[in-house]
């Protein structure tokens, strides 16, 4: 594999045609405007080309000679026009907007980013554009992004099926309670944005049914020097504060970013399950009071050898002691729904888990025609323990104590390790815009669980309950992407990726090892065509989600002595085929159709045994499934002071079991909505509301129900917008949260609810301040937009 990428890397031919490059920077008075558009047209009105300015304002565009006309427009601010004769390179220097002339009489107009921004390929979310999202942490970003739903431990892009998580483009070799853990431990302050790709092109990895949710994290300004502090509370049962600092700083040559944050507090957890067996129903409910404790940190530094090369270094790291008490309630009655006895276990559980990541990168400008090449090296471990001690107890209806029906100690631990080398190549031709490149990924996944029987007053290991599980992954991968713009108005995207997978698990204690290897091929294709304020989207691509490392582990994990939960070693990735088609009316309306086909689709399974109340939680590959919608994306600006982001999805799903699995799927339609409204009160004042709104609905073998949340901030603006204060509410009524969770297997029917801490209230304050104007030698090559993406 490695002799294919080094002959594509040096093989392919080259060929380039000539371009020039029109540069400028814009600004509003002495700020700098990221995001502004810049559009460049030929003299019968036709775009030629568009990009948007980057954070220091600043952009650039490779055109052919001939007559343009280029126009920059930010929402709230005037246009600013030129016409072109473009025979050489053009530095149009500094271009000023300014405010709109004939205001509305009480309203001022006043510039900011756009909330949401369509690209061909994936959607962008600005953070910090969201009050309920700029103040918290990795997954509330997240679950604040258009169309992302965070729940039971799964991020998943709506109707479309779980989402791999990337940071910066690297992606994550994480799932379930360690990825959630994780992008807890990443402060919303230092996201930028929030990528969402349904349809990700061929460079990107083939993983995750529901395409891929890339966080990108700030970089410091060109030229400059910052330091951003921020300070937040949170109250819901529980109270938790956090403190981060971000400090940055670009000059010349060199560019270096440190930040850090900690956490330290409690949030509540509430579960509930009934399961209703023939001898009468168990009603279990859980609370639990879990710390949140964590410190993390990220250290950048970039240097540029020369106008063509620069190399970096990146490292993030995190500790967090997530320690929790719980009590467990299980209420069993009789076939007469009169209480029979209840079962009451108490434990306390000592968790700790943290994560490095490490990368090392060059990126090299090979000529001035826009031929790149970019090198990554990434190292990337997380590791976890935890220390469980519990006592299950039987009583009477009239809290009598029975007996004891179990006492223990669960000590386990997970390890996992990744390495990967990425290489990427951007190569225009003259027909087309090539790039093409090759990885290599290692994974490495050890687990452990030792089981002690403490109901003797003494610690006895049980060789039964016990296990240790090893995996491993090797990932080889290469890659091929075109595009080629047909005419002004019309371009094509061709992908291909090649990836082959090897894998092997492990149970020492079961002495059992299972091993799997697949060679597949993963094509992806898009069409767009622009006609004035008309922009028609299409897009296909192949998909593959592999199963979490823990949920091939085929040990049993004991919940108490009736109630189970075993993986699979034999299950095996399913595979998606997506088509989404998207039609955009002035850049603020999307009409968005999909179609995505799942073969061996796998999940959990909730199956009770009637003859001995025994309820186990397995994973089995048991459906074919089509997922289908369509959705309306608009924004609107009724008045000056007032930005609404809304969203109306009708969707739907066919499902059909592949295997013995005793259930019947079910699917009805779902109605998903929700708008988000940014009031601007003053210069200084920002007042937002949020509510979203999902109806009941079937798919499969689950039936969920109904949600809606309402969120509702105020931010302050301090000092000269150097200050920022910010008070949310976030789930006003508190139906947020996964409730009503129905599945029936073997005749048994399970209902399911989690609420962990949904609604809470929060008070942040954020104080930032820096020089923009350093000393520096003027240069015509950055590197802030050309970090590779690796895996």
């Amino acid at each position: 594999m490695k002799r294919v990428i080094l002959f594509i890397l040096i093989a392919w031919p080259v060929f380039a045609g000539a371009q020039l490059k029109i540069k400028g920077q814009v600004k509003n008075n002495l700020v700098q405007l990221a995001w502004a558009n810049v559009i460049l047209t030929n003299p019968e009105g036709n775009l030629v080309k568009g990009t948007l300015t980057k954070d220091d304002g600043s952009f650039d565009l490779d055109v052919k000679k001939g007559l343009y006309k280029i126009r920059v427009s930010y929402l709230g601010l005037g246009d600013w026009e030129k016409n072109l004769v473009l025979e050489d390179e053009l530095d149009l220097g500094t271009i000023v907007l300014t405010e709109k002339p004939g205001q509305l009489q009480g309203f001022e107009v006043f510039a900011r980013k756009k909330a949401i921004t369509y690209k061909a390929d994936r959607l962008i979310f600005d953070v910090e554009s969201s009050i309920a999202a700029s103040a918290g942490d990795g997954v509330s970003a997240i679950s604040a992004a258009p169309g992302v739903v965070v729940q039971n431990n799964t991020i998943s892009m709506l109707g479309k099926g779980s989402s791999a998580v990337m940071v910066n483009g690297r992606m994550l070799e994480l799932s379930g309670n360690d990825l959630i853990s994780f992008l807890k431990s990443i402060p919303a302050k230092d996201i930028r944005s929030i990528e969402v790709i349904s349809n990700p092109p061929a460079k990107y990895e083939a993983g995750g049914s529901g395409g891929l949710i890339n966080i990108i994290l700030k970089k410091g300004t060109r030229n400059s020097w910052k330091n951003s502090t921020a300070l937040s509370y949170d109250q819901n049962s529980y109270g938790l504060a956090t403190l981060s600092n971000n400090y940055s700083y670009h000059k010349n040559k060199i560019g270096f970013s440190v930040s850090g944050s900690g956490t330290s507090g409690n949030s509540k957890l509430r579960q509930e399950l009934d399961t209703d067996y023939p001898s009468g129903p168990w009603k279990l409910t859980y609370d639990g009071k879990q710390k949140e404790d964590k410190l993390s940190g990220r250290m950048a530094f970039d240097y540029d050898l020369s106008d063509q090369t620069s190399i970096g270094l990146q490292y993030q790291g995190n500790e967090q002691r997530p320690d929790s008490k719980d009590f467990v309630g299980i209420r069993i009655y009789n076939p007469n729904m009169e209480l029979d006895s209840l079962l009451i276990n108490q434990g306390e559980r000592a968790l700790r888990s943290g994560s490095q990541a490490y990368n090392a990168h060059v990126i090299s400008r090979l000529d001035t025609l826009g031929r790149k090449i970019s090198a990554d090296l990434d190292y990337f471990s997380y590791h976890s323990k935890i220390d469980n001690r519990f006592v299950a107890n039987v009583f009477s209806p009239d809290m009598i104590f029975l007996n004891t029906n179990q006492a223990a100690r669960n000590v386990s631990g997970r390890r996992i390790e990744n390495g990967s080398v990425k290489v990427d190549v951007e190569y225009p031709l003259k027909f087309m815009s090539l790039s093409y490149g090759g990885k290599l990924s290692f994974v490495k996944s050890n687990g452990e669980i030792q089981y002690f029987n403490t109901i003797s007053g003494t610690a006895v290991i049980d060789a039964g309950r016990s296990n240790e599980f090893r995996y491993r992954e090797n990932n080889q991968a290469i890659y091929v992407n075109g595009v080629k713009e047909l005419n002004p108005k019309l371009s094509i995207q061709l992908g291909l990726r090649l990836e082959n997978t090897d894998t092997e698990g492990e149970s020492a204690t079961l002495n059992q090892r299972n091993k799997n290897s697949y060679l597949k091929l993963f094509p992806s294709l898009y069409f767009s065509y622009k006609e004035n304020k008309h922009h028609f989207l299409f897009s296909y691509g192949r998909r593959i989600n592999r199963p979490d490392f823990a949920v091939l582990n085929p040990f049993r994990s004991y919940i108490n002595s009736n109630s189970y939960s075993e993986g699979n070693p034999f299950l095996k990735p399913s595979f998606g085929d997506h088509l989404d088609f998207s039609h955009v009316y002035k850049g603020v309306w999307r009409t968005n159709i999909f179609f995505n086909l799942i073969r061996d689709g796998y999940g959990p399974v909730f199956s009770s045994d009637p003859a001995t109340n025994t309820l186990v939680l397995t994973r089995e590959n048991y459906y074919k499934e089509q997922y289908f919608g369509l959705g309306e994306n608009f924004s609107l600006q009724l008045i000056s002071c007032w930005e609404s982001q809304n969203s109306i999805y009708l969707l739907g799903s066919k499902s059909k079991f592949i295997n013995q699995i005793k259930a019947s799927p079910e699917n009805t339609a779902q109605l998903y909505l929700s708008t988000n409204n940014t009031f601007s009160l003053g210069k200084s004042t920002k007042l937002q509301v949020d509510y979203s709104y999902s109806s009941s609905f079937k798919k499969g073998l689950y039936e969920i129900g109904a949600m809606s949340g309402l969120n509702i901030g105020l931010q302050q603006s301090l000092l000269k917008n150097k200050m920022q204060l910010s008070l949310l509410m976030n789930d006003v009524f508190n139906q947020n949260y996964l409730k009503n969770y129905r599945s029936v297997v073997n005749g048994i029917r399970q209902v399911y609810s989690e609420n962990n801490s949904s609604r809470f209230f929060r008070i942040s304050l954020n104080y930032h301040f820096g020089n923009d104007n350093l000393t520096v030698k003027r240069r015509s090559f950055g590197n802030d937009d050309e970090r590779k993406r690796t895996n």
